[in-house]
């Protein structure tokens, strides 16, 4: 789903720098040590896995985008043995990495490399195919922009990219893809633009959020978000450390959730009281952290990101219960189209 690097950027435009985000925290909250075995669900440009690496620990290191693979193949071989790669999805890191393991570190979202390939079309920084895909498989984001009814795409940017123009937006779509598909990414862009307009003092261009529910439509990022965390548990040994990193509202409430039933600190409703009884698998390691004002001046992508961690328990892992996220009704991204 998603690269480690941190370099973040929920607009679709602007330029991006390959700056591991919260990274100190993030080894502070892993502490890796010698003999110590980290995966690193989300490698990206490999920003947290060289750091785990200098501290000594060997790292399993998932992506499901191939580019990242290859690109990670030199530190790979200079890794001396302490680094695998693995190209495929960080939901299921538990199957990759076998036996139990002593942390997890996942970062959300989408990586700076893929912004800056326009034949990616992630970003309208540059023109480029409007597809989105992170594993390069599936239907793209121009299927879903041409064939997905004007209703759902309302959905779509209003739930996923907050978009308050959504309705406006998805029926512009609607009426001009039936003349013309939307297939290139300053296209869609620059429609939004025209439809909506901008303010000279408007700090993201009007379809960063459009780009940005699209994006996580398309690669079923929440979906993907909720079995890495139960894969996650899975594959963590008791005491093992799990860390994620957010950039976004609706990710960071899913992993707030997750460790909030998982270590049993999720109050019952004065209604209808709590009433089951499992055993926590993980404890609650501290409040969420944000970037310092110094970082954020740094790197601006690292204004929204939050910290979360937890500690596995010896109790055995639970099974997969999607409910305690409260996703919202959407169309499956399976049945927009054949891949392109």
């Amino acid at each position: 789903m998603m690269a480690g690097d941190g370099g973040r950027e929920d607009a679709g435009g602007g330029p991006v720098l390959h700056i591991p985000v919260l990274l100190d925290q993030v080894l502070a909250a892993l502490a890796p040590r010698p003999g110590d075995t980290i995966v690193d669900g989300t490698f990206g440009a490999g920003g947290y896995t060289r750091a785990i690496l200098g501290a000594g620990a060997t790292v399993i290191a998932v992506d499901r985008d191939p580019h990242a693979i290859r690109d990670g193949r030199a530190l790979e071989a200079a890794s001396g043995g302490r680094l695998r790669l693995v190209q495929g999805a960080f939901s299921e890191l538990d199957v990759h990495v076998g036996a139990p393991v002593d942390g997890v570190v996942l970062d959300i979202g989408v990586s700076s490399m893929q912004l800056d390939q326009a034949e990616r079309g992630f970003s309208f920084r540059y023109d480029g195919p409007l597809d989105m895909r992170m594993a390069q498989t599936g239907p793209t984001a121009a299927d879903v922009v041409n064939s997905v009814k004007a209703g759902d795409l309302t959905r779509i940017f209003g739930i996923l990219g907050e978009e308050r123009h959504a309705g406006r937006i998805a029926r512009m779509i609607d009426k001009r893809r039936t003349a013309r598909p939307f297939e290139r990414t300053l296209d869609l862009a620059n429609a939004i633009e025209a439809l909506v307009g901008r303010h000279p003092k408007d700090r993201i261009h009007p379809a960063t959020r459009v780009f940005q529910a699209l994006r996580i439509f398309v690669n079923d990022e929440l979906g993907e978000l909720a079995r890495a965390l139960s894969s996650a548990e899975r594959a963590l040994r008791p005491g093992g450390r799990l860390v994620v990193v957010t950039f976004h509202s609706l990710e960071d409430r899913i992993v707030k959730r997750f460790i909030a039933d998982r270590s049993g600190t999720t109050g019952g409703s004065r209604h209808l009281p709590e009433v089951r009884e499992e055993a926590p698998t993980f404890a609650q390691a501290g409040k969420a952290v944000a970037a310092s004002d110094a970082e954020a001046d740094r790197n601006p992508r690292a204004r929204s990101a939050k910290l979360r961690a937890a500690v596995r328990t010896e109790a055995p892992a639970r099974r997969e219960d999607h409910s305690i996220f409260g996703f919202p009704r959407l169309p499956d991204v399976r049945s927009t189209g054949e891949g392109r």
